[in-house]
């Protein structure tokens, strides 16, 4: 059985990882310039600019994985994690793997995510997600309805609990 214990060794790394993406999560755009949107397109991804990547994914992977086990108080830790943790959870994902565990594991950072700063966008992603898991023949359903339970029933932001939500996709 997975305990609150098991995080406190992930959260170490979390905040490691956090730190150095910090300066990155708060740099300014100058959205003046008119070529911003190629310029952040040229640019590497957060965690291989601040040179994290290993660390930053192998964070991730263990927080999904005590996700996954954990009870529901395991759950509310990592939940919370990822709510002070917020250059992390910016910049921190799972490379894509067009298989039923690979959408699994998605869709069990999105439940551990719980909204992030904006459901739009979570809806947003989940709606690519899904379309892409079905592209690869993969039933969502049945993946979708598991990862829901074991998804936060709050109501954060007025458009529905992540389980509402992810039950809704299914």
């Amino acid at each position: 059985m997975t305990t609150i214990d098991d995080i406190a060794g992930i959260e170490e790394q979390v905040a490691l990882v956090d730190a150095a993406l910090r300066p990155l999560a708060n740099r300014r755009v100058d959205t003046s310039d008119p070529d911003w949107a190629d310029k952040m397109r040229q640019r590497p991804a957060p965690m291989d600019e601040a040179g994290v990547r290993a660390e930053a994914e192998a964070a991730l992977r263990a927080l999904i994985a005590v996700y996954a086990q954990g009870d529901e108080t395991v759950r509310e830790s990592v939940r919370g994690l990822f709510s002070r943790y917020t250059a992390f959870r910016w910049a921190t994902h799972l490379p894509v793997e067009p298989t039923p565990d690979g959408f699994r594991q998605r869709l069990l950072h999105m439940s551990a995510v719980d909204h992030g700063n904006d459901t739009r966008d979570e809806l947003l992603s989940l709606r690519d997600l899904c379309a892409d898991a079905r592209t690869a023949g993969i039933d969502i359903r049945p993946i979708l309805t598991e990862v829901a339970e074991l998804s936060s029933r709050e109501n954060k932001y007025g458009m529905g609990s992540m389980r509402d939500i992810l039950l809704g996709a299914a």
